[in-house]
């Protein structure tokens, strides 16, 4: 089964990422990436999963079962590098989404069993953090993070400059039941600027029984089942992802390879 799922032609609903639990061959987590014409008018039911709807790019309007978010979105590119809107949509529920603008619409999903309200996620809500070091740096949108309330869902943006790496030194998240690491399965949405770029993701476990690269363009989606799962950015070319994640705990927890560690201490860079 190939982790790198290609940009398909707009549906007739204007879906081009299709991602479920089935066709990834895991449990938990669900990714639909849409592009939705202005005036264009797309229906969602949650059923038995959480969604959290994120305007990649444009503007809309979004009515759910109790509530109502007319007019939000601020963005028009990912590349703006400000926080997204977005919003929450409980299990058992659904979503009106109206598209004020050309509108770029994720719609990640995992299991939903609580009873939390749809609420609204503006940029304010958005913890924004700096990342990494030397060539390793990146600018990181928490979106929905494990300090605030879903049910499975993890969701962050991610920003990586030309020529840089991310999701690095080479970390993994995949046992269940560990003191040190918990057990998130994860998809990456990517974007480029100019478009016409792309990243190598390598997705590899320990014992290398699991060992691909990948090159992901522009809309491409990487599900990471297992293993660690950098991303190389190439010069010339800036790298967005939208990354969801979701496990039988909702708890960030990781282990880094320890050959790769070093990247992350106060010995890089390298003194000349």
């Amino acid at each position: 089964m190939s982790l790198l799922s290609k940009m398909s032609p707009p549906d007739e609903n204007g879906r081009i990422q299709h991602i479920t639990p089935e066709s990834a061959g895991w449990r938990y987590v669900g990714f639909d990436a849409y592009q939705l014409k202005k005036g264009q008018t797309l229906h969602l039911e949650s059923g038995n999963k959480e969604l959290c709807l994120v305007l990649v790019a444009g503007l809309a309007s979004i009515k759910t079962r109790g509530a109502d978010f007319p007019g939000i979105g601020k963005r028009m590119s990912p590349f703006e590098r400000t926080p997204a809107y977005s919003v929450y949509v409980p299990h058992r529920d659904y979503a009106e989404v109206y598209a004020d603008s050309d509108l770029e619409l994720a719609v990640c999903n995992a299991p939903g069993k609580g009873n939390l309200p749809a609420r609204l996620i503006s940029p304010a809500d958005v913890g924004v953090e700096f990342r990494g070091k030397g060539r390793n740096k990146r600018l990181v949108h928490n979106i929905l993070p494990d300090t605030q309330p879903a049910d499975s869902l993890l969701v962050v943006e991610v920003y990586t400059d030309e020529g840089d790496t991310s999701s690095y030194p080479s970390h993994k998240h995949d046992r269940e039941d560990a003191e040190d690491e918990t057990y998130l399965e994860e998809t990456y949405y990517h974007r480029f600027n100019p478009e016409q770029g792309f990243a190598m993701q390598r997705v590899y476990t320990e014992d290398r029984d699991l060992d691909e690269c990948m090159a992901a363009y522009n809309h491409d989606v990487v599900t990471v089942p297992r293993g660690y799962h950098p991303v190389a950015t190439l010069a010339g070319y800036d790298n967005y992802y939208l990354n969801v994640m979701a496990g039988p705990v909702r708890l960030w927890k990781f282990s880094w390879e320890k050959d790769h560690a070093w990247v992350n201490s106060d010995r890089y860079p390298r003194k000349k």
